[in-house]
């Protein structure tokens, strides 16, 4: 009880006051309304989601250039990421620029990319979703708190085989929505 006194005796001032420059109980619960509401949308685009533009050819045909997408950024506290996922990412190269690839190996894999078919720890993946493949080769082995990821696109994506491994830390999450254009919305897989 006395912490609800002690908030009553601190706010009241401010109540009187807020009272006094906006008379009018409507406006003030417009305006008490609207600041909620915005508190509400900053955190939840902090914490929450995240909607992510697709500038470029990387990821077709998964993704279009244009499409416009939903990470839900709390998701890899839940649950680990996957091999196959879609993720949204910082650039391990420039912070400030934001990456949607494939994630294709997890930490401590063994990856190799024979003319352009990808093998993790000696087993040949299944990528069904890549429609270009290009001859490229490649051989790693993905380190602790990091993954390795790719475009769909590969003849035209600039990804881990050139710049590097994605550190966990630069993960918002994984793409679960396409919200536009309206007539491709749905889930991404």
């Amino acid at each position: 009880m006395a912490l609800k006194e002690w908030w009553s005796d601190v706010t009241a001032p401010l109540v009187r006051y807020w009272e006094k420059i906006v008379p009018w109980a409507w406006l003030r619960e417009t305006i008490e309304t609207v600041v909620w509401a915005l508190a509400l949308a900053l955190l939840l685009k902090a914490f929450v989601v995240g909607n992510f533009w697709i500038p470029s050819e990387s990821m077709v045909p998964t993704l279009l250039v244009g499409d416009r997408v939903i990470v839900w950024k709390f998701e890899y506290l839940l649950r680990k990421p996957r091999r196959g996922d879609v993720i949204v990412f910082k650039y391990p190269k420039d912070t400030s620029l934001d990456y949607v690839k494939r994630l294709i190996a997890l930490p401590g894999d063994e990856v190799e990319i024979k003319n352009g078919i990808v093998w993790i720890n000696g087993e040949k993946q299944d990528e069904k979703y890549v429609t270009f493949r290009d001859t490229y080769n490649y051989k790693a082995t993905v380190p602790e708190h990091a993954y390795l990821a790719l475009g769909d696109n590969r003849p035209n994506s600039m990804d881990s085989r050139f710049w590097g491994f994605v550190p966990e830390k630069n993960v918002y999450g994984p793409v679960s929505f396409r919200y536009w254009p309206l007539n491709r919305i749905g889930r991404v897989k």
